[in-house]
């Protein structure tokens, strides 16, 4: 199966070999994301435990927080669905992403010569993604019927705790996809420099994305042959 690649993407030979990954807009709007997510982890963590309520003075106290909270929100689900609509394609699950998964091993102890060649994403990436995608949709839903300033008066009170569980459950979720996102981006070697510069290596895309390198060559042969 060939992926449809994304806009943006392309080789650009030299020495050495430079591979477009994600443009400007793509990267302003990933750190948008990113430090929506940290200002709604240290806020969210503030108001649901007395003993983190100090975190409030970061935002100029309670109220403020409780004010910017649900604000910040709003900013993280508009961000990521940008980027999702971006992106959804190239996050699709295939069958070598059951191959990789059985493979898990090899990729851990450093033999990546074993794994499949894959696409722009690996699963690990894919499940990440899809994750994200999911609790987000929930923290924006339960988000606002528990938006009390706007909509308390669309919902009843046993609704609200509801929604306040789900919310907390979500909330508790995203944070360990969070960090578990920030921990393969260091582990993996070249990744950080994907939303820092747009670019990678020819020899990174070679080793994690061999398939999708082999595309965007193929591409550009045959934008060079018209």
């Amino acid at each position: 199966m060939v992926e449809r690649i994304q806009p943006g993407d392309a080789v650009r030979p030299g020495k050495p070999v430079i591979v477009d990954r994600y443009g400007p807009a793509a990267r302003v709007n990933h750190w948008i994301i990113a430090a929506s997510l940290i200002l709604l982890a240290i806020s969210g963590l503030a108001l649901f435990t007395p003993s983190l309520f100090f975190l409030t003075g970061l935002f100029g106290g309670g109220q403020n927080t409780r004010a910017f909270h649900p604000w910040i929100g709003v900013v993280l689900f508009v961000s990521f669905f940008a980027f999702f609509f971006q992106l959804w394609r190239a996050n699709l699950p295939q069958r070598v992403d059951i191959v990789w998964l059985s493979k898990f091993r090899d990729l851990l102890s450093g033999h990546e010569e074993n794994l499949p060649e894959l696409g722009k994403y690996n699963a690990g990436q894919k499940f990440i993604f899809w994750g994200m995608s999911a609790l987000i949709i929930l923290l924006i839903v339960s988000g606002v019927v528990i938006w009390e300033q706007y909509f308390a008066e669309y919902f009843s009170i046993p609704t609200r705790r509801v929604a306040v569980l789900a919310h907390s459950i979500a909330a508790v979720l995203i944070i360990c996809v969070f960090i578990l996102h920030v921990y393969a981006a260091i582990w993996t070697r070249g990744t950080l420099r994907a939303m820092t510069r747009g670019t990678v290596t020819g020899g990174w895309a070679w080793r994690h994305h061999r398939k999708w390198l082999r595309e965007l060559a193929g591409q550009r042969k045959t934008n060079q042959a018209k």
